[in-house]
């Protein structure tokens, strides 16, 4: 059994896979001898929670464990997809912490810009991909000798272009508008005000609150809504457009040739899917549709270790244990 968790910014999902022998290419095969499957459970709960300390795993940990609990047995292999992995926490703390809790006979603990390249990709391969969502990182890999990772720097200091990023951008010009200074745009500000009272909050609200970039990224589909008849929230997606454009082209150059990818919820926003496009065409970079999620990605990791197959522990984006 595989037991696969993504925990994001917004949310966190797992998934639960009964894997057997299947004919290679029956139904719930793909094409390599095994397949899903007899039963498939899937799980979602609160996203991550940052603290004065990184990121708090106790209730990550407890919410899976319970949902897992219901098994009559440990899972064989758990991946363990986590945003934040690079930053806000200690990897080889996270990955005893996931390998005594959930009891798997191998863990892996991965960053989910590695699961976010698999599961677009399908498969273990080389490539690189953008992921935007709350938060926005570009990773390029050939799983040997490139690890490449472009921002992730959290919404404070980075994740350009990202949905906090864009939240952020429209509080910024809701301000200038309460200021009267130029650069402000009053349809924002009253949308703003709307979405997060008096202006004297919302710094306190960004800055000290552990649930920011939620708030920050539920923020960003108002911003691009008013992109149609708002010259400011235009101009708002149209950077964001352009750094995750430049995000991606950054590290699609350390793995030339290979396939070049985009997921995240961001990009499912009609607005902003247009302007990512037009950006990436003009930088000429030819993406390759994404097959499926990080949740897919650390589904696709859980198959790969089942089936006896290589993985390399790569500091500081991929860690295993229990002979994974």
């Amino acid at each position: 059994m595989i037991l696969a968790v993504d925990v994001g910014g917004s949310g966190l999902r797992a998934r639960r896979v009964e894997s057997g022998e299947s004919d290679g290419d029956g139904e719930g095969g793909d094409g390599d001898g095994v397949g899903i499957l007899s039963r498939s459970e899937l799980f979602e709960s609160d996203g991550v929670a940052i603290t004065s300390g990184g990121i708090d795993l106790d209730p990550l940990l407890a919410a899976v464990a319970g949902f897992d609990s219901r098994n009559r047995r440990p899972p064989d292999v758990v991946v363990w997809s986590m945003r934040g992995l690079l930053s806000l926490t200690e990897p080889e703390s996270v990955l005893a912490r996931v390998h005594s809790r959930l009891g798997a006979a191998r863990t892996v603990v991965a960053s989910d810009a590695v699961t976010s390249l698999v599961g677009a990709l399908g498969e273990v391969r080389p490539g690189a991909v953008l992921a935007a969502g709350s938060g926005a990182v570009a990773f390029a890999t050939d799983f040997v000798d490139v690890w490449r990772l472009v921002d992730g720097w959290g919404h404070l200091l980075g994740d350009r272009g990202s949905g906090a990023w864009i939240g952020l951008e429209g509080l910024r010009v809701a301000l200038a508008a309460e200021d009267g200074v130029p650069g402000g745009s009053d349809p924002l500000k009253r949308a703003a005000r709307a979405e997060w009272g008096e202006p004297r909050t919302w710094p306190r609200a960004v800055m000290t609150t552990p649930d920011a970039q939620a708030r920050l990224a539920a923020f960003a589909p108002v911003v691009t809504s008013l992109a149609g008849g708002d010259p400011v929230s235009a101009h708002i997606v149209l950077r964001a457009a352009a750094h995750l454009a430049d995000s991606l082209a950054s590290v699609a150059s350390s793995v030339p040739g290979c396939a070049a990818t985009a997921v995240g919820g961001l990009l499912g926003n009609p607005q902003m899917a247009k302007a990512f496009e037009g950006e990436t065409r003009l930088r000429g970079i030819d993406l390759t549709a994404a097959s499926g999620t990080a949740l897919d990605g650390a589904l696709a990791l859980g198959r790969h270790i089942a089936r006896g197959r290589t993985l390399r522990a790569r500091a500081p984006y991929i860690w295993l244990a229990g002979g994974a």
